[in-house]
């Protein structure tokens, strides 16, 4: 099985989605996507599109399904308020002291923008298979979610909730429950994919391996909480990573054959989610695109053969 691996981060995603541009383009066709945080958003999108190419022209074309992802973005994520609005500071103030604290964003622009542009009969008879990660705050534990789960939009708003920042989501028929950011737990997904049987795998982050000093201004609250959620999400998704390239070695020790790609930026991205416009976003898709294209043409896709005749498998490179 062929799964393509979105991990989170944010805004970030607008890297990603230049990456997942190139890896299409190259000749890559999921069978299966993933998606934590905004990588949940990004695969729910393709997942979607796929659908709807299967219904009415029985085949899918990817390389424009990927075209039509950037267009997504840039048409729609222009500004802040595309995707979530602060909350009047009295407001703020007054849900504090009364215990109904519900995130220092409104996110009703994100919800909006997922109900306009992902539908849940599509997703759920997409021959193209989807799971998106979120964290059930009151149990701790790691929630992954089909859309055979009812209310499936709601888990796609969940898993892209950021901690503090916004508001964690209540899925109706769950009232013991609230979910937030799957980054809480699990930035790049590739756990979940390995265990339900991928042998190649495409896993594209917006995280680089390293953090570098760079200006802060701690006193300003919402950036502060931005940047210790990267902190942490940064030591997060390279565990991430490591678990899985372990786990592909061992198995091929077993001499189970798995291929594992890992394409994420050199340095870390810079994008304010406070103050960012469309120009912002067309570089970062540029630059995750290049990243992309210069990995594959380093590197080639990994891909896995198999022998009908005799069941033998065989490693190549693919460009």
């Amino acid at each position: 099985m062929k799964a393509l691996v979105l991990g989170g981060g944010s805004l970030k995603g607008a890297f990603q989605v230049g990456v997942v541009q190139a890896v299409l383009e190259a000749g890559f066709e999921p069978e299966m996507i993933y998606g934590v945080s905004v990588g949940s958003l990004n695969a729910s999108y393709l997942v979607n599109e796929a659908g709807k190419q299967a219904i009415e022209h029985k085949k899918i074309d990817w390389p424009k399904i990927s075209r039509q992802l950037i267009e997504f973005w840039v048409k729609n994520i222009t500004k802040p308020e595309d995707i979530a609005i602060v909350r009047s500071r009295i407001t703020l103030g007054i849900d504090t002291l009364m215990s109904r604290f519900d995130g220092l964003l409104d996110t009703t622009p994100l919800r909006t923008l997922i109900h306009q542009n992902v539908d849940e009969f599509i997703l759920k008879n997409s021959p193209v298979k989807l799971k998106v990660g979120t964290v059930d705050v009151v149990s701790g534990k790691m929630v992954y979610a089909t859309p055979e789960n009812e209310h499936f939009l709601d888990y796609i708003l969940a898993s892209s909730s950021l901690p503090t920042l916004m508001p964690s989501v209540h899925i109706k028929g769950q009232r013991k429950a609230a979910f937030l950011d799957g980054g809480l737990r699990v930035v790049a997904p590739l756990k979940a994919a390995l265990e339900d049987g991928a042998t190649e795998v495409v896993c594209v982050a917006c995280h680089a391996e390293h953090i570098y000093d760079e200006p802060l201004n701690h006193r300003n609250l919402l950036k502060l909480i931005e940047r210790v959620k990267d902190i942490n999400v940064n030591q997060v998704v390279n565990s991430d990573i490591a678990w899985a390239q372990s786990y592909v070695e061992k198995e091929g020790f077993k001499g189970r054959a798995l291929n594992l790609t890992v394409i994420r930026p050199q340095e870390p991205l810079h994008l304010d989610m406070l103050k960012f416009n469309s120009d912002d976003i067309v570089r970062l898709v540029v630059q995750g695109y290049k990243t992309g294209f210069d990995y594959i043409q380093e590197n080639g896709l990994p891909v896995i053969e198999v022998n009908s005749s005799n069941g033998t498998i065989k490693n190549h490179t693919s460009i």
